[in-house]
């Protein structure tokens, strides 16, 4: 009977992993975090479970949902394009402009302009882009230090994950 069961759970297994799987690829990295956060999720969902047996089993699975959270937030790259949201807070929305460039040895090719809203002219526009570029330089900074937070979390918990 047990290697009923047992078999019965593996195919279930392999089964809740192929919608990541087929959506996956192997020239990407981000495809392999999707693998890592879907198995956290299924630990989680284990120790949760009426059959997880084991000590502080609700704290470890709190602390993985965390983690899957913080997952999402960095790998979405939350903290490294917030400041286009201060932007057009602060400047209206930005819009961009193709400008092709008419010589030179890059003539035929195109520029991007961009215009923000509240910007009543070209001097203000450098100012708002130099304010853009500064927050992009700090957003950057957040997200570099985002990730570093997150693996270091997922270092010190994860030896602690399991049933």
């Amino acid at each position: 009977m047990y290697w009923f069961k047992r078999k019965y759970k593996q195919i279930e297994r392999v089964i809740s992993y192929l919608p990541i799987i087929w959506r996956g690829f192997d020239w990407d990295y981000i495809y392999a975090i999707e693998v890592f956060k879907h198995q956290l999720g299924r630990l989680a969902d284990n120790l949760e479970s009426d059959t997880s047996y084991g000590v502080s089993s609700s704290d470890k699975a709190n602390k993985i949902r965390t983690t899957i959270k913080l997952i999402d937030k960095v790998y979405d790259d939350e903290y490294g394009t917030e400041y286009q949201d201060q932007i057009e807070a602060l400047y209206g929305k930005t819009k961009f402009e193709l400008i092709e460039i008419e010589e030179g040895t890059h003539k035929g090719l195109f520029n991007i302009k961009q215009k923000n809203e509240l910007a009543v002219d070209d001097n203000h526009q450098k100012e708002i882009d130099e304010v853009r570029h500064q927050m992009f330089l700090i957003s950057g900074d957040k997200q570099k230090k985002a990730h570093r937070i997150l693996w270091k979390y997922i270092e010190h918990n994860i030896q602690g994950w399991w049933d």
